[in-house]
């Protein structure tokens, strides 16, 4: 197995527990919060897609999914295009309100495609290449990549938990 079959494999995860932790709900499900503070289906599901979105396309070079498809129009959220959920308070967390589980896979699965076809042209030696030079040690493709796998299996894993809480 080489290093984009085993990227490749990784997201190929995330895909799945997503599909599972949206698919059937109602809007109202999606914005369901277990606590006033926590994070919805929806929120979880937009931010793991949005994050993934905008580190590929930063990484790839190119425009992010998120505008060159429009999405975020038909998502109709109060926040500005290059927002991808980092810092948002809990007021931020109860405007993400998906009206259709569709759209939200709609979304990660364009990303996940776009992921994919990046990935396949992805060699072992260009995980070296540093992507990002404001840490100490600086980052590099590699970890980056690493990073966004393990960011949305963790919020992936989330909206499992929370579709149980709801359907229990």
């Amino acid at each position: 197995m080489n290093v984009a079959d085993l990227l490749v494999d990784g997201f190929g995860r995330v895909r799945e527990v997503v599909h599972q932790a949206v698919g059937g709900l109602t809007a109202e499900q999606l914005a369901a919060r277990p606590g006033p503070d926590a994070n919805s289906i929806g929120w979880l599901a937009w931010h793991l897609a949005r994050v993934q979105d905008d580190h590929v396309a930063d990484v790839a070079d190119t425009e992010q999914l998120w505008t060159a498809q429009d999405w975020h129009t038909r998502f109709g959220l109060p926040f500005p295009a290059e927002d991808i959920g980092y810092g948002h308070r809990s007021e931020d967390v109860a405007q993400v309100r998906p009206e259709s589980p569709e759209l939200l896979t709609g979304y990660y699965d364009a990303v996940h495609e776009h992921t994919l076809t990046w990935l396949a042209k992805l060699d072992e030696a260009a995980l070296d290449r540093v992507v990002d030079k404001r840490w100490t040690p600086p980052v590099t493709l590699g970890v980056r990549l690493v990073s966004v796998l393990s960011d949305d299996l963790q919020h992936a894993g989330q909206a499992a938990y929370v579709r149980g809480l709801l359907l229990d």
